[in-house]
């Protein structure tokens, strides 16, 4: 055999040696990326489901606590309609003059709360001071424990209805970077179909920047 065939096929070689050796290492950093993919795409898929049922159970819990405050709200209504009865049959009898017992009789039953305002509102001198508060219900000492606790329930509804908003936003964040790695994950299947080393090396790039991208932020999402 000639020098210049052996140099030649020596050459052939190392070329050949060279692109197997380029062959294996762009299959490992494929394979490094595919497990990096399939362990973040999973992880945001359960992340989007339990943000998910995070959504539900608020959204769940603030209707529950806006069932209450309605109910609450009912129960107070009818006591102060029952105490504005009891009222006027109060100003009934002392305009009798002689109705005293009937009188003291109507007081006994308002509500404590009520009772209260009502001693204050008497200070006022209301049967003969017309600028005397129409009554009990408007003196600043009278509260409703069923109205105030409605009114708390609805704000405690409007924070936990914001906090299902919230987590609903959090899930479909996590659903589109699902959807990313899995554009991700096929960049890296069609990046090893390439013969071309430069198309493969530029495909696999752009598979590495979207993926770290997509793994930082989905790292500075809240978490379950």
């Amino acid at each position: 055999m000639a020098t210049g065939d052996v140099a030649a096929d020596t050459g052939q070689d190392g070329e050949g040696s060279h692109g197997r050796r380029w062959e294996e290492i762009a299959e490992i950093v494929e394979v490094f990326f595919l497990a990096i993919v399939a362990v973040t795409t999973a992880w945001s898929g359960y992340q989007a489901s339990q943000w998910d049922g995070q959504q539900a159970l608020l959204y769940g819990q603030a209707t529950e606590m806006r069932l209450e405050a309605d109910a609450a709200n009912t129960r107070g209504g009818q006591l102060l309609t029952a105490d504005a009865s009891f009222l006027n049959g109060w100003l009934e009898a002392e305009a009798a003059g002689d109705q005293k017992d009937i009188a003291a009789l109507y007081v006994r039953r308002f509500t404590p709360e009520y009772r209260l305002a009502f001693e204050d509102w008497l200070k006022t001198d209301p049967l003969n001071d017309p600028n005397a508060p129409p009554g009990p219900g408007h003196m600043p000492s009278f509260h409703s424990p069923e109205l105030e606790k409605a009114k708390q329930l609805n704000e405690d509804a409007s924070v936990m209805f914001d906090q299902g908003t919230a987590a609903a936003h959090v899930g479909d964040t996590y659903v589109r970077f699902t959807v990313l790695f899995a554009s991700v994950l096929f960049l890296i299947s069609v990046a090893s179909r390439f013969k071309v080393r430069k198309v493969r090396v530029a495909t696999l790039g752009l598979s590495f920047v979207l993926l770290g991208y997509s793994v930082i932020q989905v790292a500075d999402l809240p978490r379950l």
